[in-house]
């Protein structure tokens, strides 16, 4: 069974090429979130985020959650002593080639 070729030698999509289906779901998020923005005001957003805030304060643990993944992003999972490991690593290499 032969199949037409659609990558070059690097694997680089070749001109032509249609592309995948995308994301079918996006077009029905961004209606979602145009109606959002529509239906909410700026002043409202303030007051939602006053609440959350108080809420976080007082020791609301999904409150406090939710406010710091908005503003700092969601951490990233990280094995410490891996991480710590290989700098160790690396620094003794560079401390070795002097």
């Amino acid at each position: 069974m032969a199949t037409a070729k659609t990558r070059d030698g690097r694997g680089r999509f070749l001109p032509g090429n249609p592309g995948g289906p995308g994301n079918p779901e996006a077009a029905r998020v961004a209606r979602l979130r145009a109606a959002v923005l529509e239906a909410v005001t700026p002043a409202q957003m303030r007051r939602l985020m006053k609440a959350l805030m108080e809420k976080a304060i007082n020791g609301d643990v999904a409150a406090a959650r939710l406010v710091l993944e908005r503003c700092i992003g969601t951490p990233l999972p990280v094995d410490v002593l891996e991480r710590l490991s290989l700098l160790e690593t690396i620094l003794g290499e560079k401390q070795n080639a002097n």
